[in-house]
C-alpha cells in the first residue's frame, strides 16, 4: 500500500481519518476466507463473572464488541455516528411531550438466527429480564428510567419511563436492550460461558480453553434483518496475550486487522513507515482513562487528599511521556469533542502546584507524606498503562507530599475486587456506551453506578441528572451537566487523566478500515471486506 491520507466529511464524534502504510510480508491471513481480527481483549469467564457475554451482565468494551455482532436492538447509532436509527425497529419515537413514553415498532418478519420469530414479548422479556437481574456489573443502570415495559399485539412495543429521559433512544442502542430468545435465557438468571443467540448481523462460534475465549468465529446470519449491509461472509476474532504477538502476527499475514491495544510505540511505528503492505488509520475517539476513589477508604477519605493529587497532577507531562500526540489531556470526565463539556479541573485547580497542594493538606491537618498504592489493570487498557502509573507514582512522590506505592492486577481479579472495594485509589478506563455527556457521568455518579463506589451526592442524583435528562436538545442541558462536573472536580471522587484517539491496522487487501471502529470503539466486523492487495 503507497502511503496516503483518507478524507471523510466530518460528522459527529467521528473527525476525518489518517490512513498511512507500514512494513510487513504478503498480504492476508491463513485461515480461509475469513477475515481475522487481531486484539488483546481477554475473555474470560471466572467465578466472579461466570456470564461474561449475556447482555444482561457484560458491560465492558470488549464483551459489548462481541453482542453488537450478535444481539440486535432496537436501535443501533448509524455509520459515521449521530442520533440513533432503527435497527430491530422499524420505527421508534416518543410519542408525548414530556419525553416518558416512547413507543417502537418492531420489523415485520423479524427472526432469531435460529429462525424462530421475534414478537414485542421477546423485547419486553429481554428488556425485564436485565432490570430483574440487576448484574452487578452495573449495566442495567443504563435501563434505570425504564418503569414498565408494555406490548400491544406482535410488533408494538411502549415504554413506560418514571421521569424524563430524552437520551433513551441511545440507550434502546446498547446490548443490554439486546433482544434475547426466552427458550435460551432463563428469566431470573445469568447465561454462564459463552453462547450467544440472538437476531445480529452474526452468529458466533466460540473457541473456549481453560474458561477463556481465545478465539471467535462470526458467520454471516441468514436470518438477519435489520440496516446493515455486510461486506464479508465471516470474521474471526483472535485474543492475544499482548501487543507485540499481536503485532507480529500482523506482519507475518496471521491476521488481516489488528484494533485494540496496541502500545504507543507500534502507533508510532506503523504511522511513520511508507511503501508496505500494513496500513494504519487514525480516527477521534471518546475513550478517556481517569483515577477513581474508594471514598470510604480511611487513606483517602479525607477530601483535602484527593484534592491535592489533583491539584499535583501533571497531565500534560503525563500524556507528552507515554502516548505524545496519541492522547490529550482531560479536565473533566466528558471529553471535549462532547457537548456539554467544561474545563472544570482546570478551573478549579489550575496549572499544577506542589505549594497549593502543601496548604489543601495543612489546612486539613493531613500528616504527610500520605501513603497509599494506587491499583492498575496489566492486561485491559493496552501495554503502557503501567508506564502511566509509574509518571503519576513519580509526579506525586516528588511533590514530598505522598509515599506512593503502584500495583498491577490482571483484569480479571481488578475488576472484581475493585467492584467489592478492595482498592483506595484505581485507575480505570471508558469507552462510552453512547456520545452524549451524560454517559461520562452517570454510569459512575448515579445509584447502581458501574464503580459500586459509596460516594453519593444528593443534588447529583436527585436534581442535576434528571434535569438533563429533560432536554433533547443536549446544548439547553448544559447548565446541568456543568454542575456535575463542577461539583465532580470540587469533591473529587474521580479524577479525569486524559482522552484518546483511536486506531485500527490493517493489511492492504482489507477494505472498510476507516469504519472498523466508531467514536464510542465499537468494532463494526461488518465493514471489513477483502480486496486487492498492492
Amino acid at each position: 500500500m503507497n502511503r496516503k491520507t483518507l478524507v471523510l466529511p466530518a460528522v459527529v464524534g467521528l473527525l476525518a481519518p489518517v490512513l498511512a502504510a507500514c512494513g510487513g510480508s504478503d498480504s492476508g491471513s491463513k485461515s480461509g476466507d475469513a477475515i481475522v481480527v487481531g486484539t488483546t481483549d481477554r475473555f474470560t469467564a471466572s467465578q466472579d463473572a461466570p456470564a461474561p457475554v449475556d447482555p444482561a451482565y457484560a458491560y465492558d468494551v470488549g464483551t459489548w464488541n462481541i453482542l453488537r455482532q450478535t444481539v440486535q436492538t432496537l436501535m443501533i447509532q448509524p455509520k459515521g455516528d449521530g442520533d440513533p436509527v432503527p435497527e430491530a425497529a422499524e420505527k421508534c419515537g416518543f410519542t408525548d411531550s414530556g419525553n416518558e413514553r416512547y413507543a417502537c415498532t418492531l420489523r415485520e418478519g423479524l427472526k432469531f438466527a435460529s429462525g424462530e420469530p421475534i414478537t414485542a414479548a421477546d423485547v419486553k422479556f429481554s428488556v425485564d429480564r436485565a432490570i430483574s437481574i440487576n448484574a452487578d456489573s452495573g449495566v442495567s443502570g443504563l435501563l434505570s428510567t425504564v418503569d414498565t415495559v408494555e406490548t400491544q399485539g406482535d410488533r408494538e412495543v411502549i415504554f413506560h419511563l418514571n421521569t424524563a429521559d430524552a437520551i433513551f433512544p441511545y440507550k434502546l442502542s446498547t446490548p443490554v436492550a439486546g433482544i434475547v430468545n426466552p427458550k435460551d435465557y432463563e428469566k431470573d438468571k445469568l447465561r454462564d460461558g459463552f453462547a450467544v443467540d440472538g437476531s445480529g448481523p452474526y452468529t458466533l462460534k466460540a473457541n473456549v480453553k481453560n474458561g477463556e475465549m481465545v478465539d471467535g468465529v462470526f458467520t454471516k446470519n441468514p436470518n438477519y434483518q435489520g440496516t446493515l449491509k455486510l461486506n464479508n461472509d465471516k470474521v474471526q476474532i483472535r485474543s492475544f496475550a499482548d501487543a507485540d504477538t499481536m503485532g507480529d502476527a500482523l506482519d507475518k499475514g496471521d491476521i488481516d486487522v489488528m484494533t485494540r491495544n496496541m502500545s504507543p510505540e507500534q502507533i508510532r511505528t506503523l504511522s511513520a513507515a511508507k511503501n508496505s503492505k500494513v496500513g494504519i488509520v487514525e480516527t477521534a475517539g471518546l475513550e478517556i482513562r481517569y483515577l477513581a476513589f474508594n471514598t470510604d477508604a480511611p487513606t483517602v477519605k479525607t477530601k483535602a487528599v484527593r484534592e491535592a493529587m489533583a491539584q499535583i497532577i501533571n497531565r500534560s507531562e503525563l500524556v507528552s511521556e507515554v502516548y505524545g500526540t496519541q492522547a490529550e489531556p482531560l479536565y473533566s470526565m466528558v471529553p471535549a469533542t462532547i457537548t456539554g463539556h467544561s474545563n472544570s479541573f482546570f478551573n478549579r485547580y489550575g496549572d499544577p502546584s506542589v505549594a497549593k497542594a502543601r496548604s489543601l493538606l495543612e489546612k486539613a491537618g493531613v500528616t504527610t507524606p500520605v501513603k497509599l498504592t494506587m491499583h492498575y489493570t496489566t492486561d485491559h487498557y493496552g501495554p503502557a498503562t503501567k508506564k502511566e502509573f509509574e509518571i503519576l507514582r513519580q509526579q506525586l512522590n516528588g511533590s514530598g507530599l505522598f509515599e506512593v506505592d503502584i500495583q498491577g492486577t490482571p483484569w480479571d481479579t481488578f475488576r472484581p475486587a475493585e467492584k467489592k472495594g478492595q482498592y483506595d485509589v484505581y485507575g480505570m478506563g471508558w469507552f462510552p456506551d453512547f456520545p452524549d455527556a451524560d454517559n461520562y457521568l452517570a454510569p459512575f455518579l448515579d445509584k447502581g453506578n458501574t464503580l459500586n463506589t459509596p460516594y453519593a451526592n444528593s443534588e447529583i442524583r436527585n436534581t442535576l441528572i434528571p434535569q438533563s435528562r429533560r432536554q433533547a436538545d443536549r446544548l439547553s442541558a448544559s447548565a446541568s451537566l456543568t454542575d456535575i462536573q463542577d461539583i465532580v472536580a470540587s469533591e473529587v471522587p474521580l479524577i479525569p487523566l486524559w482522552q484518546g484517539k483511536q486506531y485500527v491496522a490493517a493489511r492492504d487487501n482489507i477494505t472498510g478500515t476507516a469504519y472498523a471502529l466508531n467514536s464510542s470503539a465499537t468494532l463494526q466486523l461488518w465493514e471489513l471486506g477483502r480486496g486487492v492487495g498492492g
